[in-house]
């Protein structure tokens, strides 16, 4: 099962990519695309050209998991801007699955140790 952790690295691919491709060719667009490995555990997102789908593609240290949603109805209205891809926190990732505006998704701070008293 996939499971979206807040530890882990989620990429958003900014440019829609052809939904014929399976799971060597999303790998391929890490690669090529988004300078980025496949397999090192982070999950990809990708949208598909007409807008109304979106895969994910992450590497569980077995093997690859690809997974697909489509609306039945409608697009996505919100989706990342920027050159190549962008970075979003797992709180945000569920959003945007809904049809959420992501960049508009709160959540808590992360935690960063406190600095040594001197």
């Amino acid at each position: 099962m996939i499971q979206i952790t807040p530890q882990m690295r989620l990429l958003v691919a900014i440019e829609p990519v052809d939904f014929r491709r399976g799971i060597d060719g999303l790998a391929q667009v890490c690669r090529a695309v988004l300078s980025a490995d496949p397999m090192d555990g982070t999950m990809f997102v990708f949208r598909s050209r007409s807008g109304n789908a979106i895969r994910l593609l992450v590497y569980d240290g077995q093997g690859f998991w690809l997974a697909t949603k489509r609306l039945s109805r409608g697009r996505f209205p919100h989706w990342p801007t920027g050159t190549r891809m962008h970075a979003l926190a797992a709180h945000q990732l569920q959003v945007l699955l809904m049809g959420g505006d992501p960049m508009s998704a709160r959540g808590v701070a992360e935690w960063r140790p406190l600095p040594r008293a001197a």
